[in-house]
């Protein structure tokens, strides 16, 4: 049977399972959320939760705006962001993102801006980050709360986020940069806000730690049957329900209703989780960092100009590699031919709707690329020549489609 390459590579290897495993022996919750949120911030802004959408709904919680606030949201997230904020009776608005650089502008937020606008949340996509500056100034001229969610941009320690934003977000979840299996950590640079937000927090039950368990075992079976080998037959025995078996392995939270979900988010993490998250934090592996950005960079050299999507972000770590074609569906059938697993689903994010009031705001060119993006494998245990056979199977698609045309 021919191997076929998972779309991503889990960045975790067995030997961290079983330490995974082994930190299920840990006891003592408080004085672990304590000694990692030491680790990360001296300062003591740091705050260790579940995930990064029950950190961002305990942040709207600790907030308490008035129904009807706005919370600006640079266009692509994921679609629970704007769910939660409809959930605390405010008004997701969404900013349209260039395709360069997958961010939002100053401009635009001027233009959005309204006396009822509380919160931006900028999203760093896919490993490249967002220039806050020029949105931090005029967040700071409006009395706009600057959040940053860099659940996709992590790059090791001491990244702790932009000075600049009130509140940055980390996600450690299973396809996330040295993922603990779950686990988010927050920098709240306001130091009575993150009292609020620690009230809240401590009233809310632990995560049961066979919750944790059950977690591990998922991803030690996920990483067994992302081998190439295992990985073809598993989309052979799949076939069209492949892409649902595969994000389904992966999912941190199945689909459910606004209300089971808020259920699902009030969870602090139980003492197994934030001690191996510490782990991976004091064992960071920058050689892969580099190595992985180092991969998508030689392969964005390899392609026209304008079709890696967010190529000139202002900095770039590669953790996905989102590219746009014109026929998604036969590049992903030619590419798993070809023995690499293409997808349209590597990511869970979306483009956020205009609320009817503002149409004017409807992200067009964020839906126009979600519509026409797939990711590519880029990542370094890549075997040699992959890159070098990928850019040459988009180059034949170009131009067989210009020919059609």
């Amino acid at each position: 049977m021919k191997p076929l390459y998972a779309r991503h590579r889990l960045d975790i290897r067995p030997g961290q399972l079983v330490t995974a495993m082994t930190s299920m022996l840990a006891t003592g919750r408080d004085r672990a959320a304590s000694d990692l949120e030491l680790a990360w911030s001296a300062e003591g802004a740091a705050l260790a939760c579940f995930s990064v959408r029950s950190g961002f709904h305990l942040l709207l919680r600790a907030l308490d705006l008035e129904p009807g606030s706005e919370v600006l949201f640079s266009a692509v997230t994921h679609p629970d962001m704007p769910r939660l904020a409809r959930h605390h009776g405010l008004v997701p608005v969404p900013l349209d993102l260039d395709p360069e650089t997958l961010a939002p502008n100053a401009e635009q937020l001027e233009r959005a801006i309204t006396s009822s606008s509380r919160i931006l949340v900028v999203a760093h996509l896919f490993g490249g980050h967002v220039e806050l500056g020029p949105l931090a100034e005029v967040c700071r001229r409006h009395r706009v709360l600057l959040v940053e969610d860099c659940a996709q941009s992590y790059q090791g320690p001491p990244d702790s986020g932009d000075s600049r934003a009130a509140v940055s977000m980390f996600s450690f979840g299973i396809l996330k940069t040295s993922t603990a299996l779950g686990g988010a950590v927050l920098v709240v640079r306001d130091s009575s806000l993150l009292d609020r937000m620690r009230a809240i927090h401590e009233r809310w039950p632990v995560q049961k730690r066979s919750a944790h368990v059950k977690r591990i075992a998922q991803t030690a079976a996920f990483v067994a049957m992302t081998r190439p080998l295992p990985y073809a037959l598993a989309a052979r025995m799949c076939g069209r329900d492949f892409d649902h078996f595969v994000n389904s392995s992966v999912r941190a939270f199945p689909a459910a209703s606004t209300a089971e979900l808020v259920l699902r988010l009030e969870l602090r993490p139980c003492a197994p989780l934030l001690v191996f998250l510490r782990h991976r934090l004091e064992t960071f592996d920058d050689a892969r960092l580099l190595a992985r950005a180092m991969s998508g960079e030689r392969l964005a050299s390899m392609l026209p100009v304008g079709q890696h999507v967010g190529g000139r972000a202002a900095a770039h770590s590669h953790w996905l590699f989102p590219i746009v074609v014109d026929d998604p569906g036969q590049l992903i059938s030619a590419a798993r031919s070809a023995g690499f697993d293409v997808a349209r689903s590597a990511s869970s994010v979306g483009a956020i709707a205009a609320p009817d009031s503002r149409p004017e705001l409807e992200p067009i060119r964020a839906r126009e690329v979600m519509s026409r993006l797939v990711f590519l494998p880029a990542y370094p245990e890549l075997p040699a020549g992959s890159l070098e056979r990928l850019s040459a199977l988009l180059a034949g698609r170009e131009a067989h489609a210009a020919y059609a045309r």
